[in-house]
C-alpha cells in the first residue's frame, strides 16, 4: 500500500513538473539580437543612408507584444562626416544613446506563427527617438519559413516630431520624412 502511494505521488509530481514545463515553453518569447534597421532620406542634393545591424528585439507570440531597442551610435554611414553630424548634432547620441519601440501586433489572431506562410501585420506602439516618445502605426509582413520567423516593415518618421533640429544650412539635403525599414529574424 505504501509503495502504491509513493508511486502515485511520484506520478503526480512528474505530471505537475511536465505541466509547468509545457506552460513555460508555450510562454517563451522570441528574441533577436541582430535585427536590421535602415534609415534613408532622398533629396536632389544628397541621399542619407545608414544601417544598424545591432538591433535587439523581443516578440511574445502569445500576446503579440513587440519590443525593439538600439544604440543610435550603431548606425553606420557611407560617409564618416555624415555619421559624425548624425551622432553629434542631430541625434545627440552621447546624451540620448538609445531608441526604442514598444508595441503590439493588432491582427495576431490572423497570423499562424507555427505554419509556413507570409502574413500581413498591423502594429501599433510607442516609438522613442531623441528622448521623445510618439505613437506609431505601421504595416508589415511576418514570414514563417521552416520554423524561423521574420518580421519586416517600412514606415516614415518626421524628425521634427522627435525634436531633431536640422540646421537651415543642410535642410535641403535631408528629406522632411525619413524612411525607416525594419527587418528582424527571431530565434
Amino acid at each position: 500500500m505504501k509503495t502504491k502511494n509513493i508511486l502515485a505521488m511520484k506520478i503526480n509530481i512528474f505530471l505537475i513538473v511536465l505541466l509547468g514545463l509545457t506552460q513555460m515553453i508555450s510562454a517563451q518569447k522570441l528574441i533577436s539580437k541582430t535585427g536590421h534597421i535602415r534609415i534613408y532620406s532622398h533629396t536632389p542634393m544628397e541621399d542619407v543612408d545608414a544601417e544598424n545591424s545591432q538591433v535587439a528585439s523581443i516578440l511574445d507570440p502569445s500576446t503579440g507584444t513587440l519590443q525593439f531597442s538600439l544604440l543610435v551610435k550603431s548606425f553606420s554611414f557611407k560617409r564618416t562626416l555624415m555619421e559624425e553630424h548624425f551622432n553629434e548634432n542631430y541625434l545627440e547620441s552621447d546624451k540620448l544613446p538609445k531608441s526604442m519601440f514598444t508595441g503590439k501586433i493588432n491582427n495576431l489572431a490572423s497570423i499562424d506563427l507555427k505554419k509556413d506562410g507570409s502574413y500581413p501585420a498591423e502594429v501599433n506602439g510607442d516609438l522613442t527617438i531623441h528622448g521623445v516618445t510618439k505613437p506609431v502605426s505601421a504595416s508589415g509582413t511576418i514570414e514563417v519559413k521552416q520554423g524561423k520567423i521574420t518580421a519586416q516593415s517600412k514606415f516614415n518618421v518626421d524628425p521634427k516630431d522627435y525634436n531633431i533640429i536640422i540646421p537651415d544650412l543642410v535642410k535641403e539635403k535631408i528629406a522632411k520624412e525619413i524612411e525607416v525599414t525594419v527587418n528582424v529574424t527571431y530565434n
